[in-house]
Parts: C-alpha cells; sequence; structure tokens
C-alpha cells in the first residue's frame, strides 16, 4: 500500500445507529405484541462520575430505542453480598429483562461473584462465566458487548475472517479473551498478546487483523502495522486516545476504527439489541 494512501474508517456511530434503529423496531413489538416494554435493570454502585455518565448515556439511549430502564443506585460502602442479593433480586422479577451491572464496582467488591450472580438469560452484558463459554464454545447465549460490537464491526466492511492471522493485544475477561474466542470461532488463527509479551512489535507485524483492547495509549505503533492490515482499536484513555498510533496506523492500515467513533457506540449498541432478544425470548414472542 503506497505510503500516502490512508485507511478507511470503520464507521461505528453510523452503524450503531442503524442498528438501534432496528432494535427499536423490535422493541414496539415486543411491546405490542405482549403488552410489556423490554426492561433493562442498571446497577450503579458509588458515585463514580465515569461511571454515573455511562449509565446515564445507556439509559437515555433505552429510552431512545423504546426499552424501559430501571436504575438501581447502591451506596459506595454496599458488601458484595449486599450486591449479589440485588443482583439475584432482579435475576427473579420476570418484569426484568436483561441486567448491567456497571464496572469497575469498586476495589472491595469481589466483581467476578457480583457477575455470576447474574441469571445467563439476562446476562446482556455478557459478563458471566456462561456467556463466556457460549462464546467459546459456538453454544446459545450473549456476547460480550464490545467483542459482539466488533464482530459486527469486521461483517460491516465485509472483512474476510476464515484463515486470517488475528492479533488481539489485550486478555481482560470481558473484552480480550471473549473477542479471540469470537474471531476463532469464524476460523481466525487468534494469538494473544498483552502488555507483558516480549517481541510485540513483531507479532502485530505478522496480523491481518489487529485488535487492541489493552488500556496503554499509543502502544501499537503505526510502523508496526502490517501494510493492508485491519486495525481495531477498542482502547479508550484520557485525551480521546486509543490504544493504536492512529495517525502513523493509517497511513499502513486498509481499515482502521478512529476514536472515538469507532468501536464505543457498538458496545452500546450491542447492550441494547441483547435486551430486547432477551425480552423477545422470556415473553415468548416469536420470531425474535
Amino acid at each position: 500500500m503506497p505510503p500516502t494512501q490512508m485507511a478507511q474508517l470503520m464507521d461505528g456511530t453510523g452503524l450503531a445507529r442503524r442498528i438501534t434503529a432496528q432494535t427499536a423496531a423490535k422493541a414496539a413489538e415486543i411491546s405490542r405484541r405482549a403488552g410489556v416494554a423490554p426492561c433493562l435493570a442498571t446497577v450503579l454502585v458509588g458515585e463514580d462520575p465515569a461511571s454515573v455518565t455511562y449509565v446515564r448515556m445507556k439509559r437515555t439511549r433505552c429510552a431512545k430505542a423504546g426499552i424501559h430502564s430501571r436504575h438501581i443506585p447502591l451506596p459506595a460502602t454496599t458488601t458484595t453480598a449486599e450486591l449479589i442479593d440485588t443482583l439475584a433480586a432482579l435475576s427473579s422479577d420476570p418484569e426484568v429483562h436483561g441486567i448491567l451491572l456497571q464496572h469497575p464496582a469498586g476495589p472491595h467488591i469481589d466483581e467476578r461473584a457480583a457477575f455470576e450472580a447474574i441469571a445467563p438469560e439476562k446476562d446482556v452484558d455478557g459478563v458471566t462465566m456462561h456467556s463466556f463459554a457460549a462464546m467459546s464454545f459456538g453454544l446459545p447465549g450473549f456476547q460480550s458487548c464490545t467483542p459482539g460490537g466488533i464482530l459486527r464491526l469486521l461483517d460491516e466492511y465485509d472483512i474476510e475472517i476464515a484463515g486470517k492471522h488475528a492479533v488481539v493485544v489485550g486478555r481482560s475477561a470481558i473484552l480480550g479473551k471473549p473477542v479471540g474466542m469470537l474471531l476463532l470461532a469464524r476460523d481466525a488463527t487468534v494469538t494473544y498478546c498483552h502488555s507483558r509479551t516480549t517481541g510485540l512489535p513483531a507479532l502485530v507485524r505478522e496480523a491481518d487483523i489487529v485488535v487492541a483492547a489493552v488500556g496503554r495509549p499509543r502502544l501499537i505503533r503505526g510502523e508496526d502495522v502490517k501494510p493492508g492490515a485491519v486495525v481495531i482499536d477498542a482502547g479508550y484513555n484520557p485525551g480521546n486516545v486509543g490504544d493504536v498510533d492512529f495517525d502513523t496506523a493509517r497511513t499502513r492500515a486498509r481499515l482502521i476504527t478512529p476514536v472515538p467513533g469507532g468501536v464505543g457506540p457498538m458496545t452500546i449498541a450491542v447492550l441494547l439489541a441483547q435486551t430486547v432478544d432477551a425480552a423477545a425470548r422470556q415473553l415468548g414472542v416469536p420470531g425474535h
């Protein structure tokens, strides 16, 4: 690829808007057939400003898509046991179809134990071990929202995945690990890397698809991107900076996601879509 040719930007904002419009139509049909609107419960421990903003954004998007949201704010002093009780009660509530625990929930919370209190059929954020197993084995279930959004972006741009070498930089339980499993299920050859990987630049140079999800600003240097590669930047750092050095990577990649406007909007779009799917299953609405 000539160095003067810039990569095409992958428009997550536009795709997310179309997915949300489809979700709103499904939500309206479910409400018409079942007489009940899909409902997402959001649980927030404490008042971390970023988390408060994220939850407010998700609730606003719910309202626009015809999804009812029930917000459960909990004090910062909430214990793991108390949080588990709250999530278990929501899991048993037939009026709630999806549950989102905003994370991080605080250093004193055992997040894994809290996540596992969410019923699998309501795990629309894809955070439980059941959901991870479903992603790994190709079984029905809910995808972690950011990985699910990444796969939808790749499909939107007709990216061939089968047989390609995908390098995932990041190993979190709700992003790095599951996106690798989803790519593997689509017949990619997947290499997992992270911030401590020795020889990371050499591995990136071999990648047909790079997924950066490590939370380190500009860790992936543009000069290490293979010419013609597809670069998915799932990192978000202060100053609207991703995990990829965007300006230089764009001169080598074929397709690249901007930060913001790439992966981020897809995460919420998938959350809303999966909430509506969960409601359809629980309410017995066929065809959804």
